[in-house]
């Protein structure tokens, strides 16, 4: 029997979407700090601010939209958040103070939280059901790419170009995502979408509840690797590894860009378990080795056992969180996984630079390498046991 397609016009529209808005995330977060410093003789706390407040913005706009995105139509959405994003992105033009960065930065933020939750939803609507946790891993690769090259390019063009051409070439990026975007087709929702969100406040209509469970994992998993996006350079720094670490992410990339097809495939046949398990072991293998590494080859390899586990966790979870949901939830549950991913990604570095002082790097990354071992029975509380019964009954 064939395999429905994956790979059709709308999907790779959609990935590509949401590789150029995480492409522009990581290019601007390696030169917006030094910019702030620079152009407006920002205090180093003021260019940290300046650098996550877009976080929290994104934070912001998945809240928003994960509400509304169905009454609205998943399509517009993505269109109204596009549109919104290339506006915000004109503010980066307009040069009169921090504070009016700051607030660039935030509605910046606010915005890309609105498109990618779009693309999200969208992306986990298309895909086929026998294939959502192959095509899920695919959809993640778009911006696994992007963390890598995006960085690169920011701090290649920081040396070679003025930071209005940066500017300039993030907003071409969003409208290159805007125009595409116009071509996709999304398919129409049950009529239950439409009837069954309840009036007035509730954490429901915020939040989608199947899917916190395994968003709680997603926010310990993703606070620990925090350590790596924020701290790795500082690390190599002390170490004199400062050329092997330039490749750290490289290698991650290509290590997550490898094994994804497969365990998204996999996933599939065997369950989450079958991925999540290994994972848990080489992300805290990686950690470990991190903490522990005094040339480039161990620092290397501690980038590709983390790129195997934490790389492969982040579509795991993000699959599960959908695979758990009715449809006309779908862009609750991906909001929700991003909020929580977020969370742990931008507010991991603050709350582990209360510890920086006081240990070392090495230190600190045994420890969160003992934090993700530990995580491994939460999972196993929090959803593993209840995928090995429904394995079982299906069986």
């Amino acid at each position: 029997m064939n395999k429905p397609k994956l790979w059709t016009k709308d999907f790779i529209i959609v990935s590509g979407a949401n590789f150029l808005l995480t492409l522009v995330f990581y290019l601007l977060i390696v030169i917006i700090g030094i910019y702030a410093v620079n152009e407006y003789h920002a205090s180093t706390s003021e260019a940290g601010l300046v650098t996550g407040i877009f976080i929290v913005g994104a934070l912001i706009g998945r809240l928003l939209v994960g509400r509304i995105i169905d009454v609205i139509g998943r399509k517009r959405m993505l269109i109204i958040g596009l549109i919104l994003y290339i506006l915000a992105t004109t503010l980066y033009f307009i040069q009169i103070g921090i504070t009016f960065l700051l607030i660039t930065r935030l509605l910046h933020g606010i915005t890309l939280g609105v498109a990618s939750t779009a693309t999200g939803t969208i992306v986990a609507q298309i895909i086929p059901a026998e294939r959502k946790g192959e095509g899920i891993g695919y959809f993640s690769m778009s911006a696994t790419l992007a963390t890598a090259i995006g960085p690169f390019i920011g701090l290649y063009m920081s040396q070679h170009t003025s930071v209005q051409v940066i500017f300039s070439l993030c907003l071409v990026l969003g409208i290159i995502s805007l125009i595409t975007s116009f071509f996709v087709k999304v398919p129409a929702l049950e009529t239950i979408a439409k009837t069954s969100e309840s009036k007035g406040f509730k954490l429901s209509n915020f939040i989608e509840p199947k899917a916190i469970p395994i968003a709680l994992i997603t926010l310990v998993v993703a606070f620990c690797y925090s350590s790596v996006l924020s701290f790795i350079n500082f690390y190599a720094v002390e170490m004199d590894l400062v050329s092997a670490a330039s490749f750290f992410f490289l290698v991650y990339s290509v290590a997550v860009l490898l094994s994804r097809p497969f365990t998204g495939r996999l996933m599939d046949i065997k369950g989450a378990n079958f991925i999540m398990y290994p994972a848990f072991i080489l992300f805290t293998a990686g950690l470990l080795l991190l903490g522990s590494a005094h040339n480039s080859l161990t620092l290397l390899l501690s980038g590709i056992l983390i790129g195997l586990g934490f790389g492969n966790m982040q579509s795991c979870t993000q699959a599960i969180a959908v695979k758990l949901t009715p449809s006309h939830r779908m862009g609750l549950a991906t909001s929700t996984f991003f909020i929580f991913l977020d969370a742990g990604l931008g507010f991991g570095p603050y709350v582990l630079g209360f510890f920086i002082p006081y240990t070392s790097y090495s230190t600190l990354y045994q420890v969160l390498g003992i934090i993700v071992l530990v995580s491994t029975a939460l999972y196993f509380l929090l959803h593993g046991k209840k995928e090995r019964a429904s394995l079982k009954a299906v069986a």
